[in-house]
């Protein structure tokens, strides 16, 4: 009796010759399945709702009393055979699906690979963190504030007039409406002062941070650039703690180079002085000799960086110091020419440029 024939007949569960045909039928089914897919029909098939031994196995109702227990193991153990064989080879085949797949996947490490390239920390950010961990060393706060400023803070509370040139709008970027009397802050002395105005002395802080002018762009000049300015309030500070603080923050910067403080005016310091280094290309050796011209320089001998001076009263009486106890000093500088300074990148237009090749020539860009 074939296959078909055992599967066409009507379900007798009292036939065991019917009975353990449907078994070997399936049994067969099952070892044919290859796949997951051919197996999930095999059950389907022969241990489904709708197959021979599930409808066998409902005919047992319709036997006599006497006869339903003879049947009931029958095609108990029938079932049971096709369920066992159905788990076993489900789990041969799970397992052959398996390596099949890692087989497919495999990556062979000893071939050679294009590696993509790896990004690069923008030299401005690297120095920022150098800048930075300079000042945290020597026990200081970093603090930072926002870019969008109050005019107040940005100009009248650091002692800046209205007819001040830099707070015209050839010089500042003001925000609509004017009457909110807002704009893209000049420089990071704003943060200077919300320290002053929400803090109690003494105060040692630095705030690096984005500035805004209304700049050109060229080789020398951006409309977004970046600062780092410091500040110290503390009772007895004079000049020569300015001094010594700024050679410190250069040493740390350019090596063993020598500084000086030359006469200044700003209206937020008094005194004040601007900071120059000594040329680190010409050393001050192209000074009156036009046989060795110094371009960094302009063999001048010396590099302007930075704005300093004294805490002009002012200010402090704007934040509410006693000026009769407490006393600083302030001082800021462009972090952008600083890298230009260290590395004699000729063009501040390569800082915004995007391309990764810039980060990666200078000292300290590559992380």
């Amino acid at each position: 009796m074939t296959a078909s024939t055992i599967t066409d007949r009507q379900p007798d569960p009292l036939d065991t010759e019917y009975v353990l045909g449907l078994v070997d039928t399936a049994l067969d089914a099952i070892a044919a399945a290859k796949t997951s897919a051919q197996l999930k029909q095999v059950r389907i098939d022969h241990a489904g709702e709708k197959s021979p031994l599930a409808l066998a196995n409902r005919a047992i109702g319709t036997l006599q009393p006497g006869q339903r227990k003879h049947a009931g193991q029958l095609v108990g153990q029938a079932r049971g055979r096709v369920n066992q064989a159905l788990a076993a080879r489900q789990a041969e085949v799970d397992a052959a699906e398996l390596e099949a797949t890692l087989l497919a996947e495999r990556v062979d490490v000893t071939l050679p690979v294009d590696l993509h390239p790896v990004g690069a920390l923008h030299p401005v950010t690297a120095l920022l963190n150098d800048m930075s961990d300079v000042f945290i060393s020597m026990g200081w706060e970093v603090v930072e504030g926002p870019e969008l400023e109050s005019e107040w803070l940005n100009f009248d509370a650091l002692n800046m007039p209205e007819v001040h040139p830099a707070r015209g709008l050839t010089d500042t970027l003001f925000v609509d409406p004017p009457s909110d009397r807002k704009l893209l802050r000049t420089q990071t002395s704003p943060v200077q002062m919300r320290t002053l105005l929400s803090r109690d002395v003494p105060i040692y802080m630095v705030s690096p941070g984005k500035v805004f002018r209304a700049d050109e762009y060229d080789a020398t000049h951006l409309p977004m650039f970046h600062q780092i300015e410091g500040l110290a309030v503390d009772k007895g500070i004079h000049l020569g703690h300015l001094k010594g603080t700024l050679d410190h923050l250069a040493k740390a910067m350019f090596g063993d180079v020598r500084t000086r403080l030359r006469p200044h005016y700003f209206p937020f310091t008094e005194p004040s002085a601007e900071m120059d280094l000594e040329c680190f290309v010409c050393h001050g050796e192209s000074v009156g000799n036009p046989d060795r011209p110094c371009r960094t320089c302009k063999s001048e001998g010396w590099i302007e960086w930075g704005g300093c001076g004294v805490v002009n009263p002012r200010v402090l009486k704007a934040a509410g110091i006693d000026t009769n106890v407490y006393s600083g000093f302030a001082f800021g500088m462009g972090v952008d020419r600083t890298v230009m300074f260290r590395n004699n990148a000729p063009d501040l237009r390569d800082f915004v440029e995007g391309d990764v090749r810039f980060p990666r020539s200078l000292r300290g860009g590559a992380r």
